[in-house]
């Protein structure tokens, strides 16, 4: 077994088995439905497969309550983000505690079923000045959250639509899953890697850096909805093909997609992220600058100071926090403050922000900033995206 514990002590998986699955589909028929949107059906993907343990369903108001004061559950477990279902009033005000509703995609398609609990009124700001730190619309968390219904509607869910995606289908993982293959591997410290975008050199430095300290190495990118203008899914999912077949020792590294949703949360969205890969069952959590952080909202090193408000026994992932990392040009190394003795005018900053930059501009990478293989899947990519003109899509999207 790995040496770490779900969180919460067990995995609460939500999702129903074949058998409930078909008699809740002639169930439903009968019951009142919610059309929700695509955030919510990746945040019911992980709550069936116990991605969020110890959450069985959407928060009520005091578990959200004391998610966005307190970061803790009310037991006293560790959480950052509230879990919840936005609904419109006047649909909230036709149910009924204890009753059951449908939760379906545009399509028709029922994904879940929820068993009422309670609705109650929230306050956007509030959550928006708790979880981000900012009203701000030019932040895409809040840009989010002003569309969302009125009304949060909580309780326990059984989810019935499993997710699916395609070729990179052999990528998707459940924790029972990783932590069966962990251990199989023999390994009992394994360290989480979470990215939106395409890999480079600050990143590749900081996995070795941990394969030389840990058993393992775990990279979980994030393949649900994010901003617009961040690279897809499917093409920094090439990007890590690549580079894995060239530059890394494989039996060390396991590469698996998470389907959940950016929420650009900064440092509450760091723990956030920590927390799921704990259940994933990994010991150690990867937080680099600005982890999880948007357009200059957020201090870049307050990702990792947020973890200094947390029990370690009770939080149970260790974060593993590496300072800003560069190229030097007089070292001819990847570098950090702590182990590099030359001046800014020697260094040659490596971020997803920047590489982004020069695809844009139709420049190639140089290979101090990313690998050549991997340049060349992302110049294709922008080379056939200006061609094209096609809006980007997530691999959830793509997969519904």
């Amino acid at each position: 077994m790995t040496r770490i514990a779900p969180h919460g002590g067990q995995l609460t998986v939500r999702w129903a088995s074949p058998q409930e699955a078909q008699e809740w589909r002639a169930r439903a028929r009968s019951l009142k439905t919610w059309t929700v949107r695509p955030e919510i059906v990746q945040d019911l993907w992980m709550l069936g497969m116990g991605a969020y343990s110890p959450l069985t369903g959407f928060m009520t108001r005091v578990e959200y309550t004391h998610v966005l004061q307190e970061m803790h559950l009310p037991d006293g477990w560790p959480w950052t983000i509230p879990i919840v279902l936005d609904v419109d009033r006047s649909f909230a005000r036709t149910l009924r505690e204890g009753e059951w509703l449908a939760l379906r995609v545009s399509d028709g398609s029922l994904v879940a079923v929820l068993q009422v609990r309670e609705w109650f009124s929230w306050d956007p700001d509030l959550f928006a000045r708790s979880v981000f730190q900012t009203t701000d619309t030019r932040h895409p968390g809040v840009v989010r959250l002003r569309t969302w219904g009125d009304t949060l509607v909580a309780g326990p869910v059984r989810v019935l639509m499993r997710p699916r995606f395609g070729k990179f289908q052999a990528y998707y993982m459940e924790p029972e899953e990783t932590r069966a293959l962990f251990c199989r591997k023999g390994w009992y410290t394994v360290v989480a890697f979470q990215t939106r975008n395409p890999i480079h050199r600050a990143h590749e430095y900081l996995h070795k850096v941990c394969l030389e300290l840990f058993d393992g190495l775990f990279i979980h990118p994030i393949v649900g909805s994010t901003k617009q203008d961040d690279v897809p899914a499917e093409v920094r999912m090439r990007c890590y093909e690549t580079i894995l077949t060239h530059y890394y020792p494989r039996d060390r590294v396991v590469l698996a997609i998470n389907p959940a949703a950016m929420r650009y949360a900064g440092p509450r969205e760091a723990v956030f992220h920590a927390i799921i890969r704990k259940n994933f069952g990994c010991t150690h959590f990867i937080v680099g600058r600005d982890h999880a952080g948007v357009g200059g909202f957020y201090d870049p090193w307050a990702a990792q100071r947020i973890f200094e408000q947390f029990d370690p026994d009770r939080l149970g992932i260790r974060p593993i926090r590496f300072r800003e990392t560069f190229y030097c040009r007089r070292c001819l190394s990847m570098a950090t403050e702590r182990t590099c003795p030359h001046g800014p005018e020697d260094h040659l900053q490596l971020s997803g922000t920047r590489l982004r930059e020069l695809l844009r501009s139709g420049q190639t990478p140089p290979a101090e900033i990313t690998r050549p293989e991997v340049a060349d899947v992302l110049m294709q990519y922008y080379q056939e995206a200006e061609r094209s003109r096609t809006p980007a899509h997530t691999l959830v999207e793509v997969a519904r």
